[in-house]
């Protein structure tokens, strides 16, 4: 094969070396083993290999509207076969009274079985010659076919490769015990069934195989990553429980921790006293309270002569955060401070200074605080809120600010699967609060369709003359920022229409304001200064507004499961009922009705979470953590959840005994890991 062929291999499809080839699977396979009759295809069969004598071969149309049409026929019926490309060619290649073996993809015109540039070869046999196995199809694209690289190159040179390789190039790589106890076919063997399969069910042996050894290598990088951690990492020790930790309890909690809450302050309470760096994901729902946890552990480490911070994606955020502590804390002897990419200079500077002589004990930020500038005197505690916010990279540097890396707890509000969180995040400790506090009253969600437009602004200018507030959210539509803002003001227009000023005032939000324009409409809002915010998905994330009592969210089609729950997580949070309405267009795909039935169903974000998974699978699931953790070429963390279940026990079971892979049963898999080290991008950080 040419440099150029090459090159372009491994820019379309990343195939550099012969494993890689090997491990470009086929999307299906056709069995060309058996001949059908003409006269027994119908619409199911997807393709048709037959065989029979061409009866007449003729060129119809013109220029471009010309196409060869050679009808062939069996003792059973006849079958039509067209090309509309190469005619002269075919022309050449056919004859009329001969015989010939036919495949390739059915479809009807006219109620008459059809073939489109099928593959032929003169037939002499009583039956098709030699393949004594399924044939693969494999993926290609629009430049590798250009080059002559199509699906039946890929069979060829990937069939050509597996004559040459054997057992020993492709030795075991699971214990002989796991091998047996699921009864796997070999590790060589698998790859030539999954490519030439000699049936059905030889494939689905070499799928199961190889599914696992995906799931099974996937956990176990990062078992080992997490087990190393914990044996090896050495971490700050919060000793003692102080008068900061245990005043707040008493006096200032607001509400009773709710068993949950109880747990997992627990669990973070073990990993700060063992002597070893935590790295804690906790995830629960919106409204849940994971922040008051923080703030309880951030206040642990005062008590211990430590420093704290907590990273927010957004200023809106972290500006909401640093309200909620600073009110919380007010009576409390806490030195709290904000630091935003929008500090002025004189503000920053105060803040500098504070973290690096250790006044500071808090420090409520942005992305800034990563800044180098951002020196502190002893850093114990780094809370990532909303974490799929920030990349790998981002969270690192919070690593470099002690000498002793400080306890990273990452949090967020979008529920995570199980199935996900195992895989995306095995390499963590791993915390839930799966029960919301007292008094949260569900949010009662309905769908409405456009035509119900002046019913629902009605019901909204009720909840408005209650004294309440109501958000209003339009999608975004990342192709065109511009639409973005010529829908909203649209909106905003007919949203004023609806509720004329100053009867109700209004604030807008958008991606285009300037970031003081942006706060200052939000605090409006905030403060009850006005009652209607009209916004962009800018909401989605952090505001908390106790009177708000309607959730309006236009063009709810256009969101994903996971999106219009956050959004709906910004009402709810009062003693008030709250509504959530979903309002559409009146033409609705299916898998966007599907969406919207689950929301109205419930609201917790679990349920809601799982069935994302299934709608969407793992591949739109933001953030760098992500990043190659989630493609797997053959398995699927939905459809194979009992063998990721089955693939965690059995690395849980090698390491409790063997934490090193050093008995001689696990060395084939170390020696395995070792060969695979640097081919995947596995992060020692959250």
């Amino acid at each position: 094969m040419s440099t150029l062929k090459g090159d372009l291999l491994r820019k379309e499809l990343d195939i550099a070396r012969f494993g890689d080839l090997l491990q470009h699977f086929p999307i299906r396979h056709v069995d060309k083993t058996k001949i059908e009759q003409i006269g027994s295809l119908t619409h199911h069969n997807e393709y048709a290999q037959v065989a029979g004598i061409v009866r007449s071969m003729e060129i119809i149309g013109e220029k471009r509207g010309r196409r060869l049409v050679v009808t062939l026929r069996d003792k059973t019926g006849e079958i039509e076969l067209v090309w509309f490309q190469g005619i002269s060619w075919m022309q050449k290649a056919l004859q009329v009274g001969k015989a010939f073996l036919v495949f390739g993809r059915l479809g009807f015109f006219m109620g008459k079985p059809q073939i489109a540039h099928p593959e032929m070869e003169l037939y002499t046999a009583q039956k098709p010659e030699g393949k004594n196995y399924l044939e693969p199809v494999y993926p290609t694209t629009e430049k590798l076919k250009a080059k002559g690289i199509s699906g039946r190159a890929f069979s060829k040179f990937t069939y050509a490769l597996l004559q040459l390789l054997s057992e020993k190039d492709l030795p075991e790589n699971l214990p002989e015990s796991l091998i047996k106890k699921y009864k796997f076919i070999s590790h060589f063997e698998a790859f030539r069934q999954i490519h030439f399969p000699a049936s059905e069910k030889h494939y689905q042996h070499a799928l199961r195989r190889l599914k696992f050894e995906e799931l099974f290598f996937a956990q176990l990088r990062m078992a080992l990553i997490k087990s190393r951690r914990h044996r090896s990492s050495v971490g700050l020790v919060f000793e003692q429980v102080g008068s900061l930790f245990n005043d707040f309890y008493k006096h200032y909690l607001p509400f009773k921790l709710t068993e949950a809450q109880k747990r997992v302050l627990k669990e973070i309470r073990m990993d700060t006293g063992s002597g070893r760096q935590m790295n804690r994901l906790l995830q629960g729902d919106v409204g849940s309270g994971k922040t008051i946890v923080a703030l309880m552990m951030m206040l642990l480490a005062g008590d211990n002569q430590f420093q704290s911070v907590i990273m927010a994606p957004t200023e809106i955020l972290a500006q909401q955060h640093y309200n909620n502590i600073t009110e919380l804390l007010k009576d409390m002897p806490v030195c709290v401070k904000l630091l935003t990419g929008s500090s002025v200079s004189k503000t920053r500077k105060a803040v500098l200074k504070s973290c690096e002589d250790g006044t500071l004990n808090i420090l409520v930020g942005t992305h800034a605080v990563l800044e180098e500038n951002v020196k502190f005197k002893n850093l114990g505690f780094a809370v990532v809120d909303e974490q799929h916010k920030f990349g790998v990279e981002q969270r690192a540097k919070l690593w470099k600010k002690n000498a002793i890396p400080p306890h990273i707890l990452v949090m967020t509000a979008t529920p995570i699967p199980r199935t996900l969180a195992l895989t995306a995040y095995g390499d963590l400790d791993y915390s839930v609060i799966d029960e919301l506090p007292p008094g949260r009253k569900p949010i009662h969600t309905l769908h409405r369709n456009e035509s119900a437009r002046p019913q629902v602004m009605g019901f909204i200018k009720g909840e408005l003359q209650k004294g309440r507030q109501a958000y209003i959210v339009y999608p975004l539509i990342e192709e065109s920022s511009t639409l973005d803002y010529e829908n909203l003001m649209k909106g905003y227009e007919e949203v004023k229409s609806f509720f004329p000023e100053p009867a109700t005032w209004i604030s807008m939000v958008h991606g285009k304001q300037k970031a003081d324009q942006k706060d200052t409409n939000m605090q409006r809002f905030v403060t009850g200064d006005t009652q209607i915010m009209v916004s962009t998905t800018v909401i989605e994330v952090g505001v908390n507004v106790p009177n708000a009592s309607v959730m309006l969210i236009e063009s709810a089609e256009k969101f994903g499961l996971s999106q219009l729950h956050q959004l709906r997580g910004r009402v709810g949070r009062g003693a008030e009922k709250s509504f959530c309405i979903l309002l559409t267009g009146p033409k609705i795909s299916n898998d966007a009705r599907e969406r919207l039935k689950i929301m109205v169903a419930t609201n917790d974000g679990f349920k809601i979470a799982e069935k994302d998974l299934e709608i969407r699978g793992p591949g739109d699931i933001e953030g760098t953590r992500q990043s190659g953790l989630l493609n797997f070429r053959l398995a699927s963390i939905v459809e194979d959840k009992a063998m990721l279940e089955a693939a965690r026990e059995t690395v849980e079971q090698i390491l409790e005994t063997d934490a090193e892979l050093e008995l001689a049963e696990n060395l084939r898999v170390k020696q395995y890991l070792q060969q695979q080290k640097g081919k995947t991008a596995w992060s020692k950080i959250s």
